[in-house]
């Protein structure tokens, strides 16, 4: 099995996880993290045939692709070949990919973020508006759909918020999430004491 690696015009094909973490670290927006490295073992060493997507920044990821091709130019024309079948696989339909994203089971801490329209006041006039909210945390759960759920139901609860302000669904961009791992390390409880950052245990 080899695995494909893109990261926009920036591609290769290797056959380990090695190989795999030297192409990313050669991409300077990328940080190479021990909990990435981790996740990228993980899902290499995985039963889990569909590809996976990892946040650079806000909107913008690279993307790994499990495939049984041994050059870069065959896994181009496997690829060309699938895009082109009426019935395309599910791996290249981003619909799909994000949906199955957030069923991937993998329980442990994820590092949550949502941006949702919050309903505020102004002051001066009293009317009430809609404003692009952020709201950040680190969720215990299995899957990162249970991470969403979990936030929604904190949020929704929340006295402070209005009960009429909306919320993105889980497969909107507006909502991302990064698996930390079964344990949370000593510079994610020191950035609990952010105002912006809520532990919420499953």
């Amino acid at each position: 099995m080899s695995i494909y690696a893109r990261y926009f015009d920036r591609e290769t094909l290797v056959n380990t996880t090695e190989e795999l973490i030297d192409f990313l670290a050669s991409i300077s927006e990328i940080q190479i993290t021990p909990q990435l490295v981790d996740d990228v073992k993980a899902y290499v060493d995985s039963d889990n045939p569909y590809p996976k997507r990892y946040k650079v920044r806000p909107r913008i990821y690279f993307i790994l692709i499990k495939s049984n091709a041994t050059t870069l130019a065959e896994f181009r024309a496997n690829n060309k070949k699938e895009n082109g079948e009426e019935n395309n696989s599910s791996f290249v339909d981003s619909k799909d990919l994000r949906q199955q994203e957030l069923r991937n089971e993998q329980p442990g801490w994820y590092r949550c973020k949502i941006t949702f329209k919050r309903v505020i006041q102004i002051p001066e006039t009293l009317k009430f508006q809609y404003q692009d909210s952020d709201f950040e945390a680190f969720i215990k759960a299995n899957t990162p759909l249970e991470c969403y759920n979990h936030m929604l139901d904190y949020l929704q609860t929340r006295q402070d918020i209005d009960p009429r302000s909306q919320f993105p669904s889980a497969r909107n961009n507006s909502f991302c999430f990064q698996y930390i791992g079964e344990e949370l390390q000593e510079e994610h409880l020191q950035e609990l004491h952010s105002a912006n950052i809520t532990q919420l245990i499953e």
